[in-house]
């Protein structure tokens, strides 16, 4: 059974399906980050997973924007969001870094830079 412009039902098995009916994941419209992006993101945190101070994260892929969630813990709220919405691309900047309360920390063109507000290195201090 199909619905509208080729969709297939969600509740029928996809046994015995043409892998070449089914729609092409662009199809779907969904906002997702690139190799490079997630290899960047990833690295950054496996330097604070190994420091102790993330232990999980999520990756969700909206019709809107793609958004990264470090957690401190599973059952808590994410302690930042790293997003990717393409709309503020010509604006803002597409890349954005979110605070647990909704605080906007970055934003900008280039995820690098806007990944630096979570990367800082301490510095020593002299008298």
């Amino acid at each position: 059974m199909t619905f509208g412009s080729g969709e297939i039902d969600p509740s029928q098995s996809l046994a015995g399906v043409d892998a070449q009916r089914l729609p092409p994941a662009t199809a779907l419209n969904q906002v997702t980050f690139n190799r490079r992006e997630l290899k960047r993101i990833l690295d950054l945190y496996g330097r604070k997973v190994a420091a102790g101070e993330w232990r999980d994260y999520a990756i969700d892929f909206l019709k809107d924007r793609a958004v990264f969630s470090v957690f401190r813990r599973t059952s808590e709220v994410p302690l930042y969001r790293i997003e990717k919405d393409p709309r503020l691309g010509r604006k803002q900047g597409a890349y954005s870094v979110i605070s647990a309360t909704g605080l906007i920390m970055r934003r900008g063109h280039e995820l690098d830079r806007v990944l630096r507000v979570l990367d800082k290195s301490l510095s020593v201090v002299a008298n």
